[in-house]
């Protein structure tokens, strides 16, 4: 039996499934390297001064090699676009590795950079998820791979200690040990793509369809765009991927800093623990909600869920409880933002436009997500945490209406577009 005789729901599956446990060993490299990034920096620096820095040119990273990886995708599918895309992450953890051991900081930017491919790689999983999915089932196929990320999210800061321990062990210098372990875990998640993504389900869509692999050139990419700004649909999923990231990066980063303003940093960890929930445990529902109640709206609905969430934590002024909630909402908001995003623009775009247009998307996510973390930390400093939240809440506010105005000027049956 060929590939593209195989039945369809029987190659979903695999998909799926394949796609879920890569996404969340990936996650849990990624998220290894988050908690114990910035304190690598520290010790590589011997101060705090650029101990962020590492962490916002991984995302810039991600943004570079997005639409790269989207254009091998479109050549050749999406097993060796996302295997290339682990590998690289497996790559720039052990040179951030190689750099924390032998203290060196350029090093150790460079290894980021690289870094960036494996958060490409699991950005680029929830449209795989798509390429085969059934209109009325295409959120819900997204939302099970955000969903797995929970795993890694949580497992991977939690054995950051053990990981960094059992390095001093044998011989790594302080938190090298993490680098280490997030390289294996892309390397075990670019082995499992390469092995099991197959039949692959973008070639798998591209034959039935009749579609030939797309060339990634200048003209292909001005192509996406131009069918990306035609349509107002895949303009406002392109806009609630990019806002609903930026929001919640730029209130994210700046709340333990806030926290630790009012003397309680302390809780900072739990309220993180709080949003990662909201962010990504109630995925499944929000995927349900999204196939039954449109993408326009569930864009709407969850950029008002942003709101709230930005505002709860300053409407009273500081009231721990309420950045717990807030925090929560916030992430909720995100997934909604997200799912529902995602979902929007692989419908709304023709099949020879949509990989390239997935790729253009998160780049301009990772990019202006970078931006949000780097600008947060000036907009504090220079006019406060409420002034942050305020901002964050009415450009959330912007893409609730933009949502209410293109559902409205779509009518009725393109409330949820196939």
């Amino acid at each position: 039996m060929t590939e593209a005789k195989i039945p369809h729901d029987a190659i979903q599956r695999r998909t799926i499934n394949t796609l879920m446990v890569g996404q969340s060993v990936g996650t849990a490299a990624a998220a290894s390297m988050a908690a114990a990034l910035g304190l690598l920096a520290a010790e590589v620096l011997g101060s705090d001064s650029l101990a962020g820095l590492p962490a916002a040119v991984g995302t810039l990273g991600t943004a570079v090699i997005a639409s790269p990886l989207a254009g091998l995708a479109a050549r050749k599918g999406r097993r060796p676009a996302l295997w290339t895309g682990y590998g690289l992450g497996a790559i720039g953890a052990g040179l951030a590795a190689l750099a924390g051991q032998v203290e060196v900081f350029w090093l150790l930017l460079i290894g980021m950079t690289i870094f960036g491919g494996g958060q490409a790689a699991s950005l680029q999983s929830r449209f795989a998820a798509a390429d085969l999915a059934t209109p009325d089932r295409r959120a819900r196929d997204i939302s099970r791979v955000v969903w797995v990320a929970t795993i890694g999210g949580v497992l991977g800061p939690i054995l950051n200690t053990t990981e960094d321990t059992v390095g001093r062990s044998l011989g790594l210098a302080s938190w090298v040990g993490p680098m280490v372990a997030a390289s294996l875990l892309y390397l075990i998640a670019a082995s499992w793509a390469a092995a099991r993504l197959r039949p692959d389900p973008l070639l798998i869509r591209a034959e039935r369809a009749g579609l030939p692999p797309s060339a990634r050139t200048p003209r292909q990419l001005t192509e996406a765009w131009w069918a990306v700004r035609s349509s107002p649909l895949a303009l406002l999923a392109m806009g609630s991927l990019i806002v609903s990231q930026a929001v919640m990066v730029a209130v994210m980063t700046m709340t333990p800093l806030h926290m630790r303003d009012h003397g309680q940093a302390w809780l900072s960890g739990g309220v993180i623990a709080v949003h990662v929930l909201g962010m990504y445990g109630f995925s499944p529902l929000v995927g349900r909600y999204t196939d039954r109640m449109g993408a326009s709206r569930t864009i709407r609905d969850g950029a008002l869920v942003l709101v709230a969430g930005v505002l709860a934590a300053v409407v009273a002024g500081y009231q721990p409880w309420l950045i717990f909630v807030g925090l929560f909402l916030l992430g909720l908001g995100w997934s909604f933002g997200l799912i529902a995003g995602s979902s929007l623009l692989t419908a709304s775009v023709p099949d020879r436009n949509r990989v390239a247009a997935q790729g253009l998307s998160d780049t301009l996510l990772s990019g202006l997500a970078a931006a949000a973390a780097l600008t947060s930390g000036l907009i504090k400093q220079g006019w406060g945490f409420h002034w942050l939240a305020n901002l964050a809440a009415a450009l959330a506010m912007a893409l609730a209406v933009a949502a209410v105005v293109v559902a409205r000027q779509a009518g009725p049956t393109r409330m949820n577009p196939v």
